[in-house]
């Protein structure tokens, strides 16, 4: 038995989105549901000289589709995107240990959907920088044919879960019964109380790209996270 948590997959996630992924034994990204547009899935948010601004990918989709079967309008998108983050980031003290890291990431791969990249570049981030030893894993392998609660009591029954780690968010739609009744334990994350850290520019934002964390105080980012809970 294990703790999981079940997500979709964001482009380039906040902290709080891996610091999920560092509580948990499995994470399972929920790529097999529609797609919303105006959400986390294409664009997330950086801080600049005037600002929190949006950096979105342009992407096909329709009302149907379900969120792997998104896929790019520009095949230059990944170049748009890298020039973005360096036109923001290029300063900040870790950027340059970082590029090729994330150079690679975006350049030196073909994606051919939005889910690819979003759970590549995630995995990548997770093991490579911030040292998470969780597993991955897609929710298309836990075939079945329920809906929402019951669909993911089922990934969850068939993945062995013992505990649900779920973002603060879904307590407006979860069914807390169904968990009880399946004796799965259902815990909801907490992101307050995040510590401040170094930022390029004025007024500090919590709510944005793990990019911005990771270039402006390098390896020490896992404490900002979750490391800084060890104190208390």
């Amino acid at each position: 038995m294990q703790k999981i948590a079940i997500l979709q997959s964001n482009y380039i996630p906040w902290k709080g989105y891996f610091d999920i992924i560092n509580d948990v034994d499995l994470f399972i990204f929920y790529d097999d549901v529609q797609y919303t547009k105006h959400d986390w899935r294409n664009r997330n948010r950086i801080k600049t000289p005037d600002g929190v601004k949006w950096i979105t990918i342009d992407v096909e989709s329709h009302i149907t589709q379900l969120i792997y079967e998104v896929t790019f309008k520009n095949k230059r998108w990944n170049i748009k995107q890298w020039e973005t983050i360096k036109q923001f980031y290029g300063k900040a003290p870790f950027f340059k240990q970082y590029r090729p890291f994330f150079e690679d990431l975006y350049l030196g791969k073909a994606y051919e959907s939005l889910s690819e990249f979003n759970q590549y570049s995630i995995q990548q981030i997770a093991g490579e920088i911030l040292g998470i030893k969780t597993k991955f894993a897609d929710s298309r392998i836990y075939e079945g044919t329920k809906k929402k609660t019951d669909r993911l009591i089922d990934i969850l029954t068939k993945a062995g879960a013992s505990t649900y780690i779920s973002g603060p968010a879904a307590k407006a739609y979860i069914e807390k019964d169904k968990f009880i009744d399946a004796g799965i334990n259902l815990i909801y994350k907490n992101y307050s109380d995040y510590p401040i850290y170094p930022q390029l520019y004025e007024s500090f934002e919590h709510g944005v790209t793990i990019l911005d964390l990771i270039y402006n105080v390098g390896a020490d980012a896992p404490w900002y996270i979750w490391g800084w809970r060890e104190a208390y």
